[in-house]
């Protein structure tokens, strides 16, 4: 059986204001995605139309990790899933959500969420 076509977006760079504590809602920090997109079969083809835009995908993440401040980076690894489920061609997704710049009481060089979505359809 073959394995699936897959898109990689890796390191998809956004400064946000998500975490609990209040300081995190007004200091904006850097958060670090990256998204795997297991694709459905598509047709032989040279054409962007049978596949996933993977500039427009970059574009919607970033967008959705950088609007409406959430508490949890597990909040905010949904919602980028959901983004790259909306996706007609693709068909389950992986997400990777980094904050690298966590809040915590010792050294940590990252602090990461991942998650596996599959679409219903």
């Amino acid at each position: 059986m073959e394995r699936p076509d897959q898109i990689r977006l890796t390191g998809i760079q956004v400064t946000a204001r998500h975490g609990v504590y209040a300081a995190e809602k007004v200091t904006p920090q850097l958060f670090v995605i990256d998204v795997a997109c297991r694709l459905r079969p598509r047709p032989a083809s040279d054409d962007l139309a049978t596949t996933v835009d993977y500039a427009e995908l970059s574009r919607q993440v970033a967008e959705v990790a950088g609007s409406d401040s959430v508490d949890l980076i597990e909040t905010l690894a949904e919602r980028v899933a959901a983004t790259c489920l909306a996706q007609p061609l693709v068909a389950e997704v992986e997400v990777t959500v980094h904050k690298p710049q966590a809040p915590l009481p010792v050294p940590v060089a990252d602090v990461a969420v991942t998650m596996t979505r599959r679409n219903p359809t």
